[in-house]
């Protein structure tokens, strides 16, 4: 059976993941409104999301260890139940007072989606708080510590801080997408996981080729493109494998979060890309977000599958 460079990863690297956590409202529509236009959706489904907890269970799935850190409102109650169901501890989540993210998806006969999402408990969080469970977290792991973060929580500049702080490795999921959030913490992350165009957004706001971007390692999503990881002046190219898209969200945080599980464990780039590739591809011919991001065992047999 084909699992190289892919053990058990024995070392398991804590990720400590503060991250958002959204209720999705996924709307199927024949295809995306125009301005002005009322469509009739034909389909109507309830999932768990947000960058953030999509993440954290895409680490979980490839067998990565992680705690997820973050917060929901009063009407959290279903959301932390789903969180659990998949995996993930709830311990390091709390309750705040705004109601918990939600994001309304329209996802077209295509797969392609368009999102509006609200922030909520994701953006009300107090900052000590935050730190508080951060430096607990790091305290209680037994080695070296990833610290992930995204721009859909409050306090980011502030965690980096923390994280460096405490000795943690930072892997920042520059998205949504704002150049100057990147620009202020890029001396202090380790790993930026951006898309190809948000990466030559960066890259020519600061006069430079994206190659030549001042972070240690950059991972560049390119859709069905495939990706690119730089690191140390050499970059490696990852095909996308050729799959039908049935739904794409949270393609991109299935596929960053699998690389994570593995790199963070010291595989070899080609090995976590080539599974991350994988595990991306499996999600999208399914519906939902973190409902369809797949198992370590489904991956692997789907490399099975495709390259036995």
């Amino acid at each position: 059976m084909l699992d190289r460079g892919l053990g058990t990863m024995q070392m398991h690297r804590m990720i400590i993941n503060v991250g958002s956590i959204n209720i999705d409202h996924v709307y199927r529509v024949p295809q995306m409104p125009a301005p002005g236009e009322t469509l009739a959706a034909t389909a109507y489904e309830r999932f768990l999301g947000g960058k953030g907890v999509n993440q954290s269970i895409a680490i979980a799935r490839a067998d990565g260890s992680v705690r997820h850190v973050g917060a929901v409102g009063p009407d959290g109650d279903w959301a932390l139940g789903e969180i659990d169901r998949f995996g993930v501890d709830t311990g390091d989540i709390l309750r705040v007072e705004a109601p918990t993210g939600h994001a309304v998806i329209y996802v077209d006969a295509a797969g392609e989606n368009q999102i509006v999402i609200l922030g909520g408990a994701n953006q009300a969080v107090d900052l000590d708080l935050f730190a508080d469970l951060l430096a607990q977290a790091v305290a209680a792991a037994a080695a070296p510590v990833w610290v992930l973060l995204q721009n859909e929580t409050n306090g980011v500049t502030d965690i980096v801080g923390h994280a460096k702080r405490a000795g943690c490795k930072v892997a920042y999921s520059a998205a949504p997408f704002l150049p100057e959030r990147i620009i202020e913490v890029m001396d202090r992350i380790d790993l930026l996981a951006v898309n190809e165009i948000e990466a030559k957004a960066l890259a020519d706001s600061l006069g430079l080729d994206v190659s030549s971007l001042p972070i240690p390692e950059v991972l560049i999503t390119r859709g069905a493109d495939g990706a690119a990881f730089h690191s140390g002046g050499a970059i490696h190219e990852q095909p996308a494998f050729a799959v039908r898209a049935v739904d794409t969200t949270g393609a991109g945080d299935t596929f960053l979060g699998s690389f994570l599980a593995h790199h963070s464990n010291g595989a070899a780039p080609a090995d976590s890309l080539r599974y991350a590739a994988a595990a991306s591809a499996l999600q999208v011919t399914r519906p939902g977000a973190a409902e369809a991001i797949p198992t370590r065992a489904e991956v692997i047999a789907f490399l099975n599958e495709r390259e036995g």
